[in-house]
């Protein structure tokens, strides 16, 4: 079980999210009024709270959604999950759809760093069941399917 640290959301594809604590997640959609919301796969993505935690104690100033990353939750290592796990929170569920990712050229993060860790910790999903996430709530992983 993990904990909900933040809710991030961005208009635009390729920048930073910004923490709006609560937001709304649309079945077979993704988060309403982010800019990857849409029907594909990578509807939602997810990083450890931990891992961001660690890669701070390198010396990374980072914000919570600086690495494009929708849903950061403690306790809970995405990384080690296969891909159809489902995640529950509240009334919604997620579905695993990906592991991992290439980072673009342009990841400030890399630049600053030499490394980014959303390419090998960052998972992403797709929205099964609608409802909302607020900061705070505890997401669930439930049995592969």
């Amino acid at each position: 079980m993990g904990t909900v640290i933040a809710v991030c959301t961005s208009p635009a594809k390729g920048t930073q999210k910004t923490n709006v604590n609560e937001a709304v997640f649309i079945e077979n959609h993704g988060i309403q009024g982010d800019a990857h919301a849409g029907k594909w796969h990578r509807q939602v993505s997810l990083l450890s709270y931990d891992k961001i935690e660690e890669f701070r104690a390198r010396g990374a100033d980072v914000e919570n959604g600086a690495f494009g990353e929708n849903l950061v939750v403690q306790g809970i290592d995405f990384r080690s999950l296969p891909v159809g796990t489902r995640l529950c929170c509240g009334d919604v569920v997620l579905e695993i759809t990906q592991i991992g990712k290439e980072c673009h050229h342009g990841c400030q993060i890399f630049q600053k760093m030499g490394e980014c860790i959303m390419p090998r910790e960052g998972v992403f999903a797709k929205v099964i069941r609608g409802g909302s996430i607020s900061t705070g709530d505890e997401m669930q992983v439930a049995e592969h399917e």
